[in-house]
C-alpha cells in the first residue's frame, strides 16, 4: 500500500468518531417495559396502531458461528438471529440484514435489534470484526489507550468491507448446506446496519468513496446491499472527500443520531453527523432521524462496569450510565428501522407512507426530529 492511500485512510480512521465500544456496552433491556408504556399513554400514536414498534408476529432464535475466509486467512465470528414459528423456522424466503459493530465491539452488539428485526421475519447478521472488536481492549491495562491505538490502524476500514463481502458469499452457502436457514434466504433483498465505525463500514458497502488528494475515488460498494440504516455516522475532516464522498451512494439509506452524539474518541462533532443525509446524491431516498438528547450509545446500549474505567465521575461515565429514556429511544429506533426495511426490503408501501407521511414523525413527538428527501412518493393503498 503507498503512502499517499495509508495516508488517507489513517485520516478515515481518525475521522471515525470510534466509540462504538459496544465489547461490554451491550443493549440493557431492562427498561423496555418502561418505553412500551409511554409510547402507549402518547394518546395520538396508541402501541396497536404502531405495529413497527411492537414485536412482531415471529418467535426468534439464534446461533453462533465462525466462518473462515481462508482467502484471507481471517474467521469472522457472526451472531445469526432467525425468526421462528410452532417450533421451527419461519418459511423463506427471508430478507436479511447485516450488522456491523463499533471499534472494540462484538457479535453480541446490539442484540435487542436482532432479536426486534427477526421477530418482524429478517435473518439478521451480526458480524465480527477482527482487529476492531473487544480483543483490543480485553485483559489491557488500560483499555481506553488501547482503543486509541486501534483507532489509528489504517488497515482496520478496508478489512471490514472486506468482512462484509465475505459473509455475502457465504450466506450462498448457508442457503444449500443443512442447518435452519436452508433454502430460506432472499439473496436479493440484503440490508446492512451499522454504529458509529460500523456506521463508516455500512456507509463504504452502500456507496462512499474514499477521495485521494490527487482526486482518485476508491469504491468499496456492493451490489448486493439494497438498503442501509446508518446509526452515528462519522465524516472525514478533508472537506475536499465531504463534498464526493457520499454522492455516488444510490440505495435508500436510513441516518440516525442525537442532539448529544458526540463521543471522546475521533473527531466527528455532533452537528456532522447529518453531513451524509445532507450531502448525498438524490438517486434514492434518504431519512434523518435526530433523537432529542440522545447521545452516542443510545444506538447500541450501554453496561456499567469494566476493569480499567472509573465507575464514578464524569467523562466516561456520562457514557456507560444508564440514561432514563434509553428504552424509549430504543422503541423508536426499533419502529423507524422496522418500518424502513419493509419499505426498501420488502416493497411494502403501507411502511413506506408511515415514513413518509407522518407516521413516525407523530411517534416521535417532542423525542426527536425527522426529515426526508424522497425521490419518490409511496403508492396509496
Amino acid at each position: 500500500m503507498g503512502k499517499c492511500f495509508r495516508k488517507i485512510l489513517f485520516g478515515v480512521e481518525a475521522a471515525i468518531c470510534l466509540w462504538g465500544v459496544e465489547g461490554w456496552l451491550q443493549a440493557d433491556q431492562k427498561n423496555q417495559g418502561k418505553a412500551l408504556m409511554e409510547i402507549q399513554e402518547r394518546k395520538d400514536t396508541p402501541q396497536d396502531k404502531v405495529p413497527y414498534a411492537a414485536p412482531g408476529p415471529f418467535q426468534v432464535e439464534w446461533f453462533l458461528a465462525d466462518w473462515r475466509d481462508e482467502n484471507r486467512n481471517r474467521t469472522i465470528p457472526v451472531k445469526v438471529y432467525y425468526p421462528t414459528q410452532q417450533g421451527g423456522p419461519a418459511p423463506g424466503p427471508l430478507p436479511i440484514i447485516l450488522f456491523s459493530h463499533g471499534l472494540g465491539g462484538s457479535r453480541e452488539a446490539a442484540g435487542y435489534l436482532g432479536h426486534h428485526w427477526a421477530s418482524h421475519g429478517y435473518v439478521c447478521i451480526h458480524l465480527q470484526h477482527p482487529g476492531s472488536d473487544e480483543s483490543v481492549w480485553r485483559g489491557q491495562p488500560e483499555p481506553l489507550k488501547a482503543l486509541k491505538e486501534a483507532a489509528k490502524t489504517p488497515r482496520a476500514a478496508m478489512d471490514r468491507a472486506a468482512d462484509v463481502r465475505f459473509v455475502l458469499d457465504r450466506l450462498e452457502k448457508v442457503q444449500t448446506e443443512e442447518g435452519p436457514l436452508k433454502d430460506r434466504l432472499d439473496l436479493k433483498r440484503i440490508g446492512m446496519a451499522g454504529h458509529s465505525f460500523g456506521a463508516h463500514t455500512t456507509l463504504l458497502v452502500a456507496g462512499q468513496v474514499i477521495v485521494l488528494p490527487a482526486g482518485r475515488e476508491i469504491s468499496q460498494a456492493d451490489p448486493r446491499i439494497k438498503a442501509a440504516l446508518i446509526m452515528s455516522p462519522p465524516v472525514p475532516q478533508r472537506s475536499a472527500q465531504r463534498e464526493k464522498a457520499w454522492q455516488k451512494i444510490a440505495i435508500p439509506c436510513f441516518y440516525m443520531t442525537g442532539t448529544e452524539d458526540d463521543s471522546p474518541i475521533g473527531e466527528t462533532r455532533k452537528e456532522d453527523r447529518r453531513l451524509p443525509f445532507d450531502l448525498s446524491g438524490n438517486a434514492a431516498d434518504r431519512y434523518l432521524v435526530i433523537f432529542t438528547g440522545g447521545d452516542h450509545m443510545i444506538f447500541s446500549g450501554r453496561a456499567p462496569g469494566l476493569a480499567g474505567f472509573p465507575a464514578t465521575g464524569r467523562g466516561l461515565l456520562a457514557f456507560r450510565r444508564d440514561r432514563e429514556k434509553d428504552a424509549v429511544f430504543h422503541r423508536l429506533i426499533c419502529a423507524g428501522s422496522t418500518a424502513f426495511w419493509h419499505a426498501y426490503l420488502r416493497g411494502d408501501q403501507k411502511a413506506k407512507q408511515w415514513l413518509a407521511e407522518g407516521g413516525f414523525q407523530n411517534l416521535l413527538g417532542s423525542d426527536g426530529t425527522f426529515e426526508k428527501k424522497l425521490v419518490s412518493t409511496p403508492s396509496p393503498q
